[in-house]
């Protein structure tokens, strides 16, 4: 059946902003690896600029006639579906003036930049100088969203990463695992504390831990044909579908972490080689929301790569790469990557303590953006909720503390519940695997990972934003999220 010529315009229009879209991802990628410090003013600049350029090509009045006419003439579901994720994304546009977007896009350029080195330094006045004016254009921009949206503030930032998500919901969801979370980590460290286990023994020097990782990248499946890896001061995944961009950080004494986080990286630019290559400069074709992404980087990460199927198939790379020793045995290195110790840096974090250090930043960054608490207060928080939650001490210690994350340097407020969400669908998914496949750890043992592969590729990765979250979810796992699948999965790891 014909495109509609409304519809046949929008997709034009919205092809364009995907080319703008891949610029800004690539010139972003550059500015956290590549670039020299003196490029950064002029990189701001001219990202804005390309941000503005965005603005004004979604708020053009004549794309909402477009739509208006194109969702009356529709005719098919996967039309139907494509409107509506454009839909979201016009309404997100126009209710923020350019100025706001070109400011915003300024400040989280310099904010980012100055902190790198602000955190080495264990900088926080200096940190604030910038980070004032980031919350201020973060609040002006909730008030607005909500204003229109009829919901929070902190909740119209969060629906840009988890559409349809409440934070009554997440306070549910969350409040339940500070009920049971803290009594897990106590009994877990109490059975840990009774095992043996082998320290490896570096250093470790970082070619070596890279060529480490490029193997095991090629073992995930990423297609290097189509990616990248690279360093940067903190680990993400950008870059476009067509060409991910992925990072790591390396210490010579230690390879665990870069492995892990390349493991975790992987997982998210295998859901974005895996969308649909058809409808990649639509709406529909992304990703669904941060949440289902950090489901794919938590599926590879804590799911497959700390089962310890999946590290008896990687000893042996481990040994050919750095060197043989008992520590790198199967059954120890499994010992070694379910080693429960709260500790400062979220992303070091292990599974059990990970939910911790993201309720206290949800709980913070809501409180700031609601205006409850000012940006000077958060130190003190931090400290309070460390204490109290994990039984660490961070006072003074900005830089392994309210300091370690690049999140709120950009005004990315709304995006930290993504992360345990993730990990409470990843949990979900792999029990719905293992009902259908009862050998799954014995395929994986035995290096048929595409088993995993071929299930998120069919449930996830295919269906980019065709349904809504709790849609998607259902159609691929029989119900909406369920927590207690999370709950389930950390027994019977940690104490099974």
């Amino acid at each position: 059946m014909s495109q509609s010529p409304a519809y046949a315009s929008l997709l034009a229009r919205f092809t364009r902003l995907h080319r703008f879209a891949h610029l800004a991802a690539i010139a972003g990628w550059d500015q956290a690896t590549m670039m020299p410090p003196k490029g950064n003013e002029a990189r701001a600049a001219a990202q804005a600029e390309l941000e503005v350029l965005m603005h004004a090509t979604l708020t053009d009045p004549a794309l909402a006639q477009e739509l208006q006419q194109a969702e009356q003439e529709a005719h098919s579901e996967a039309e139907r579906a494509s409107l509506r994720e454009m839909r979201r994304e016009w309404q997100q546009a126009n209710l923020l003036p350019a100025e706001l977007v070109e400011a915003q896009a300024l400040a989280g350029a310099r904010c980012e930049h100055a902190w790198r080195e602000q955190r080495a330094n264990n900088d926080w006045t200096g940190f604030l100088q910038n980070f004032r004016e980031v919350v201020k254009l973060s609040r002006q921009e909730a008030q607005l969203l909500a204003s229109a949206q009829g919901c929070t503030p902190y909740d119209a930032l969060m629906n840009k990463y988890e559409p349809g998500m409440k934070s009554a919901d997440i306070d549910r969801i969350f409040g339940t695992v500070k009920v049971w979370l803290p009594g897990l980590i106590s009994r877990v460290m109490a059975k840990q504390a009774e095992e043996k286990l082998l320290l490896p023994q570096g250093s470790f020097p970082v070619e070596q831990q890279r060529q480490l990782g490029l193997a095991v990248m090629g073992l995930l499946g990423f297609d290097f044909d189509a990616g990248r890896l690279d360093v940067s001061v903190h680990p993400f995944c950008g870059g476009v579908p067509e060409d991910v961009r992925i990072t790591t950080r390396y210490r010579e004494d230690d390879f665990m972490q870069s492995l892990m986080g390349i493991i975790h990286e992987t997982g998210h630019a295998r859901y974005e080689q895996g969308l649909p290559r058809d409808l990649l400069h639509l709406p529909v074709g992304r990703a669904r929301s941060m949440g289902i992404h950090e489901s794919q980087s938590l599926s590879f990460e804590m799911q497959l790569g700390r089962n310890p199927a999946f590290l008896s198939l990687i000893s042996p790379l481990i040994c050919q790469y750095l060197c043989d020793q008992p520590a790198f045995a199967p059954e120890n290195l499994a010992l070694l990557y379910s080693r429960v110790h709260p500790g400062y840096i979220r992303v070091d974090a292990d599974e059990l303590c990970y939910p911790a250090h993201v309720i206290l930043r949800y709980e913070i960054e809501k409180a700031l953006i609601e205006g409850e608490i000012e940006a000077e207060d958060i130190p003190a928080l931090w400290d309070e909720k460390m204490q109290s939650y994990l039984g660490v001490d961070t006072r003074g210690n900005y830089r392994q503390g309210c300091l370690q994350d690049i999140h709120w340097t950009d005004g990315s407020f709304g995006y930290f519940p993504s992360y345990t969400l993730g990990a409470m669908y990843a949990a979900q998914y792999f029990a719905v695997m293992r009902r259908s496949m009862t050998d799954l750890d014995q395929r994986i043992a035995a290096g048929d990972l595409s088993v995993v592969f071929d299930w998120l590729e069919q449930n996830i990765w295919s269906q980019a934003s065709r349904y809504p979250t709790d849609e998607l979810v259902s159609r691929a796992c029989g119900e909406a999220l369920n927590p207690d699948y999370f709950r389930a999965h950390l027994e019977a790891r940690y104490l099974g």
